[in-house]
């Protein structure tokens, strides 16, 4: 299936600007998080206790947070799921004067207590997730780790099949794609959970995948296009593979709206980071990863170019020619 019929679209000509693009919508997702305090955690890693709530009838959620009021922290109350289900979404602190082996249904126990007195009507509670701060502070740092490793392993497997400044491109491009997906959760209210790391890290493998099927195209076209510029064989590179690149991200993209529609609750910042993620590792592959790659290839060239020895030392003249030369 061909989409393009010989594509000669000139991608490197915007480089730079596709690379302050990225730097924009990188530094304002930053601004925007340190703004907030920081990337909000999941229950994941921070701990704490999700509760879900159906009521019999629809019950506003004001009135529910207005019952839970008692309870210390800060809370999150949301609707769960669509409105005519009348489920509710409570979301409680870790508990600070918690100890280790203590009593983890506690704040469920108190919580629905909260929910009895205030008259809102029967209920029944459909599910309950509760963490606690030593899994939470595991859970965060061996997905950091995994993330960590994973580009720690790309940058190795590529620095050895092609050269070090693709290997450097790609990997700019994998974290470009993880800056950029974590700024558009953040502005979009999306907490950083488990089901978010997953996502990230096959946005990591999903990216350095495009990525490599370029660089693969660019060693093969060295041998056959050896007296053209680096910029135009990345650049026809870039153009012989873009079908493949947008086939790919389009058929993944519509699997994964389909998820975000449909997919409820649970897998809903799951798909949101994957769809993110697609959008920009797609972009990522085509501008930002070739790019780098160029420009760190003419570094290593320019810096190869060897200085002749006598460039800007003056020539010693020679005694007896000199006096030939003046009789």
């Amino acid at each position: 299936m061909q989409i393009f019929t010989n594509p000669d679209f000139n991608f490197i000509k915007w480089r730079w600007h596709a690379i302050a693009f990225s730097a924009l919508i990188v530094l304002a997702g930053i601004a925007f998080i340190w703004s907030k305090g920081g990337m909000p955690l999941g229950i994941d890693f921070k701990g704490g206790t999700i509760i879900i709530v159906e009521f019999e009838k629809s019950v506003p959620e004001d009135s529910v947070r207005a019952a839970l009021d008692k309870m210390p922290g800060e809370k999150v109350v949301q609707q769960y799921g669509a409105a005519s289900a009348n489920q509710i979404l409570i979301r409680l602190p870790q508990s600070i004067e918690r100890e280790e082996g203590a009593n983890l249904d506690r704040d469920v126990q108190t919580a629905t207590a909260a929910l009895q007195q205030s008259n809102l009507g029967k209920y029944k509670v459909i599910g309950t997730e509760i963490v606690g701060p030593v899994i939470g502070a595991q859970l965060q740092r061996k997905g950091l780790l995994a993330t960590l490793f994973s580009i720690l392993g790309i940058t190795v497997y590529i620095g050895f099949r092609f050269r070090f400044s693709f290997a450097v491109g790609a990997i700019a491009a994998t974290f470009h794609d993880i800056l950029v997906t974590l700024a558009f959760l953040a502005f979009f209210g999306y907490d950083l959970s488990l089901n978010v790391v997953a996502a990230i890290l096959t946005i990591t493998g999903y990216s350095v995948n495009d990525t490599i099927v370029i660089f693969d195209r660019v060693r093969e076209n060295f041998r056959s296009m050896s007296r053209d510029s680096l910029e135009r064989v990345v650049n026809t590179s870039v153009n012989q593979t873009l079908g493949r690149t947008v086939i790919t991200a389009g058929a993944t993209l519509l699997s994964v709206v389909a998820l975000y529609l449909f997919g409820g609750e649970v897998l809903e910042g799951f798909a949101f980071t994957m769809m993110v993620g697609i959008i920009s590792g797609t972009y990522s592959t085509i501008f930002i990863a070739a790019a780098i790659a160029i420009i760190l290839s003419r570094k290593r060239e320019q810096a190869r170019v060897p200085v002749p020895a006598s460039a800007g030392a003056p020539k010693k003249s020679n005694g007896k020619s000199n006096a030939k030369s003046r009789a």
